[in-house]
Formats: structure tokens, sequence, C-alpha cells
């Protein structure tokens, strides 16, 4: 399945979307923080032979250009999501997100509920106020950019960190991620994803990090499903925010770590998209 590439006008510039599939009930995938929606390219072969899937790069990520505003919010990312959908043709759409945006995807379903049939929140982090505070302080030190690229050591040391600790900066046995490194091809890949935003991807990880999920969740009214893979380092969250959401249903899913796992998740999310 060829994932096509294209962008869309929005008041901030422009949005870059991949797009793979046809049919008549639109998925639309918002992707996590750092990188693009190239993370996503298993998950949309794996959604595209039954819909049309459409997964733009939030503001200030990948290629789509960063908000007007100096210090985004969920609500500011949602608002150019939603932009974005527009300028798509499309109406009422499917909606998944995974990490910050699932953060997105909730807030889209809040303030634009027309706009969502069906939601799906793939890894959402509900973190104690001193373990935010921690993050916020030290996930995303600002590296300046100079002339011996000092900042693009960082960043590769950032992208293979999360992989090996979390959060990425706890270099201790207590934040060791015994998932292993992915190949350094996939790691070269979303590097690349991060560096080219280097000037603006923290915005939106840092209103991420900020949204309180706590007073929002519970306010969805759509049909939602929650959904995370075990090795994902939110995983310990979903049974929470199953109660979180009225109504909602959890399901742990396999992840993306493989094309036949990804092609597994995809089948379990259809389940409920398609119910």
């Amino acid at each position: 399945m060829t994932i096509k590439r294209g962008f869309v006008d929005v008041s901030c510039g422009q949005v870059h979307y991949r797009h793979a599939g046809a049919g008549r009930a639109p998925l639309v995938m918002l992707h996590a923080s750092p990188g693009s929606s190239r993370q996503l390219e298993r998950l949309i072969g794996a959604f595209a032979p039954t819909r049309p899937v459409y997964a733009p790069d939030t503001l200030g990520n990948g290629d789509s250009s960063p908000p007007r505003q100096e210090k985004p919010t969920i609500e500011d990312l949602a608002d150019g999501a939603v932009e974005a959908i527009a300028a798509l043709g499309l109406s009422e759409v499917d909606l998944y997100g995974t990490h910050t945006g699932a953060s997105i995807a909730s807030m889209i379903a809040l303030k634009h509920p027309k706009r969502v049939r069906r939601l799906v929140l793939d890894g959402v982090g509900l973190y104690a106020s001193a373990d935010q505070e921690a993050i916020l302080a030290n996930y995303l030190p600002e590296v300046p950019i100079d002339h011996q690229g000092l900042h693009v050591l960082w960043t590769w040391q950032f992208c293979r960190d999360t992989y090996l600790f979390w959060p990425w900066f706890k270099h201790d046995r207590a934040g060791v991620r015994d998932i292993g490194l992915p190949s350094t091809e996939a790691l070269h890949a979303k590097f690349v994803e991060v560096i080219k935003a280097y000037g603006s991807f923290r915005n939106s990880y840092r209103a991420a990090f900020r949204f309180d999920k706590r007073a929002h969740l519970p306010k969805l009214k759509h049909p939602t499903l929650a959904v995370c893979a075990r090795d994902d380092m939110l995983f310990p969250y979903l049974e929470e925010l199953g109660r979180l959401i009225p109504g909602a249903r959890t399901q742990e899913i396999p992840g993306v770590s493989s094309p036949e796992a990804a092609t597994e998740s995809a089948r379990l999310i259809a389940g409920f998209l398609d119910s």
C-alpha cells in the first residue's frame, strides 16, 4: 500500500499529512511527540485496505508549520488539527491519537464534537503532580544551535534514550525500560523528523505535559476506546484511563513494534470503530 503525502493550508501556514486508502469512513490519526506522522506508517498501512486514513504532522512537528502562539496549549493544537481536517474536505471522522496525539484528539472531541464519530486514545499519561513537575523541569532542556552542532548530538541521544529510560533523563535502575533499541535505520528516521522541527517540537510536548487530563477526560461523551501496548511506558495508566472516561472500553494491544503487531493492533481497534 503506497502512503501518499501532501500539504493543506491553515491559518498559521501549512500542515503536512500522510494518506492512504479509500472508502466512506475516514480515520484521522494523530502521532506522539516527538516526531511526525511517519511514526504511524505501519498503522496507516494496516488500516488503509478498509478505510481512508489521514495522518497530519501536528503543528510544530515534522513538516508542519509551528502554531502562532509562543506557548501553545492543547486547545491551540486541537484547533490547528481541525483546520487541517476541514481543509482535507472531511466533516465527521473517526479519531485516533497516541500520547500527545491522544491529548489533542480528546480536546478535538470536547471542543469540536460534531467533527468526531468515535475516539481512540492510545497511551495517556496520568502523572502525579510531582512527576509532572519533574518532567516539565527536565524533559525538554533548551540546547542552543551552535557551530559545533552540539544540538545535533543532543537530539540523537535524546531520541535514543527515550527507548532506554522513562523519563529519558532518569538514568538509574528505576528508570530503565527493558525494550531494547530500534534498528539504527529506525532511530535515524525518528531523529530526522525531530531535528527538522528542532525550533518548535518542544512546544507541543510541553502543552501535552501541562494538559490537565483528569479534569478534561471525564467530560468526553463520544464512544471511546482506551488502548495501550504493554511495552509502552504509559501502560500502567490504562486501567485508570478507562475508569476516567464515561462508558469507555479498554483494550491492551500489541503496539507497532513489527508489521504483524501493527496489523493485530489495527484489527482490535477496527473492531471498535466498526461496531
